[in-house]
């Protein structure tokens, strides 16, 4: 290369022409990797402290929906919705929100929250829970066929003991109760623990004239005993 065959003063000269040259660049290109830097580590800073606020709040909501304050839990949620937009309190909200118009008797009104948290929400749980939320008002509302269709768009996984209850229970509202029947038991050998009420599946089953299938969880059966007079 041409600098080996330079002397130590022109070299450094070179060198010196070279930052003179270059410097502009390279301090720009330091300040732009600083404020991207410390960009990120606001919003980061500033995403923890919303968050935070956004869990206190619905804390609170909590608390009010356990104490039956209807008007302050009202207040708490549109709040949430509003200001915490961006995080999975706001669906949480409208969870809430639907609860509040069914405990209050207007079923309409709770359709478009739950629409809401069904279609948009990024959580995935979240999701399926306001499907079948949905799917109850819809049976409320002596829309069965329309529930049948909000559940058969969905592949439910660890919920499918309760998608096979809400569908059983659809049937039974159109009178199709051999397959109400089917959807029961379907349900009861899908149920996990925690899932469903296995024990007023049985019943309804029994009410229906068909046998319970057997189930993995014994504990719903001496539920079922002792329910029995």
């Amino acid at each position: 290369m041409a600098e080996e065959y330079l002397t130590d003063d022109e070299q450094l000269e070179v060198v010196k022409h070279a930052i003179v040259e270059y410097a502009p660049w390279l301090i720009g290109g330091a300040l732009i990797g600083a404020a991207l830097f410390f960009g990120y580590r606001y919003y980061e800073n500033f995403s923890n402290e919303r968050g935070l606020q956004a869990a206190a709040k619905f804390g609170q909501l909590s608390a009010a929906l356990q104490a039956n304050d209807h008007a302050k839990s009202w207040q708490i949620a549109e709040s949430l919705i509003k200001d915490y937009a961006s995080t999975p309190y706001a669906d949480q909200a409208q969870l809430a929100i639907a609860r509040l118009n069914v405990e209050d008797g207007n079923l309409d009104k709770a359709i478009a929250p739950l629409t809401q948290v069904m279609n948009n929400s990024k959580d995935t749980e979240l999701r399926q829970i306001a499907r079948l939320r949905l799917a109850r008002i819809l049976i409320d509302q002596g829309k069965s066929d329309e529930a049948i269709k909000t559940l058969a768009e969905n592949t439910w996984g660890a919920f499918a003991p309760r998608a096979h209850q809400v569908h059983g229970d659809a049937l039974y509202a159109k009178k199709d109760f051999p397959g109400a029947v089917s959807e029961y038991q379907a349900a009861l050998s899908a149920a996990d623990a925690g899932g469903i009420d296995a024990a007023l599946l049985e019943l309804k089953i029994q009410d229906l004239g068909a046998a319970a299938t057997p189930i993995a969880n014994p504990a719903s059966v001496d539920t079922l005993k002792k329910a029995k007079p």
